[in-house]
């Protein structure tokens, strides 16, 4: 076999241990080719087959009843060490997909869209709330509206550990979604830090691009800490997470329209929209291009890590029904 077929095994056995982590129960062949259809990729039934047969050899799953597997601890482990070759590039195929399977209507109110899941254990998960509580009063955020699930709950396609609460953020990528529906053309750059200076954006001070990485840019800075959100919510002052997207400057009307009908649904992920051309928070734009600045969804997040208190984010994690959302006002 020659290396770029040994290439194309390993990424699909990667995509089918992905499936398995996911699920809580055994899956047969049928159901996985099924799910990994719905992440955009064509693998039957029978080529499922052979793989977990690869799978189950090299003991990272194994075989439960007839024809469900579960993915072992070895396959857990091959999963977080998977290529790097494959995982350059994660962050922008990731919105590109979760942009695609968007089907939110802002009108009806109606539809999947994209969120963040963050873990948070059961006894600090009040104190979360506190923390978090100022950042969704002042907008720092795409949205008002969350998500709860308990323990071996599941938000969308994401279940809950034990002995945690998951809560759901909506994702910047709504926008994408939305925007991708109505017709325009959106280029998703990158995520950064955002300096706020009297209560105004200034500029960015960070920024991933996310054709580079292999991971969103706001898990990287939550985890090293990097915000100061916390400090914007009292003074207007400080680092928030935000996302740089860029439309032709022909489509300004159709988003401002996309903007509006997305507040009406408690929505409002817009931080700044640039003029035709002109730069925007200090980055650069091209003839007839417009910037654009969103929030980052995972801000009321990156306050906890502020506050000291320990979380797991997976940001752009998944989609779920827009009827699941609550105001986080019904929780605090």
């Amino acid at each position: 076999m020659i290396g770029s077929e040994v290439q194309e095994v390993k990424r699909k056995v990667i995509a089918i241990l992905k499936v398995l982590h996911d699920s809580e129960e055994p899956l047969g062949a049928r159901i996985i080719a099924q799910q990994l259809k719905s992440h955009g990729i064509e693998l039957g039934e029978r080529a499922v087959r052979y793989h977990l047969k690869i799978t189950d050899e090299r003991g990272l799953t194994k075989l439960i009843g007839r024809d469900g597997r579960l993915i072992t601890d070895s396959g857990i482990e091959e999963l977080k060490s998977a290529l790097v070759r494959d995982k350059v590039g994660f962050a922008i195929s990731r919105i590109e997909l979760l942009a695609f399977r968007t089907n939110f209507d802002p009108t009806r109110r109606t539809g999947l869209l994209p969120v963040n899941v963050s873990y948070f254990s059961n006894e600090r998960f009040g104190e979360v709330l506190k923390v978090m509580k100022p950042v969704f009063e002042k907008g720092l955020c795409v949205s008002n509206l969350v998500a709860i699930a308990h323990e071996g709950e599941r938000i969308g396609e994401a279940i809950t550990p034990s002995g945690m609460t998951a809560l759901a953020t909506i994702c910047s990528v709504v926008v994408n979604g939305i925007l991708l529906k109505a017709g325009v053309p959106i280029d998703s750059r990158f995520g950064g830090i955002v300096e706020i200076r009297d209560h105004t954006p200034l500029r960015f001070v960070e920024l991933i691009n996310y054709d580079g990485s292999s991971m969103d840019p706001s898990e990287v800075f939550i985890r090293a800490r990097m915000t100061s959100v916390i400090q914007v919510t009292k003074k207007g002052e400080g680092k928030l997470l935000a996302n740089y997207r860029e439309i032709p400057a022909i489509c300004r009307p159709l988003v401002e329209e996309v903007v509006v009908n997305l507040k009406k649904a408690d929505i409002n992920g817009l931080l700044k929209m640039g003029n035709a051309s002109e730069p925007v928070c200090e980055i650069p734009v091209e003839l007839n291009r417009i910037g654009i600045v969103l929030l980052g969804g995972l801000n009321p997040v990156a306050a906890v890590e502020e506050a000291g208190i320990e979380t797991e984010s997976h940001a752009m994690s998944t989609l779920i029904n827009y009827q699941r959302l609550t105001k986080i006002s019904d929780l605090v």
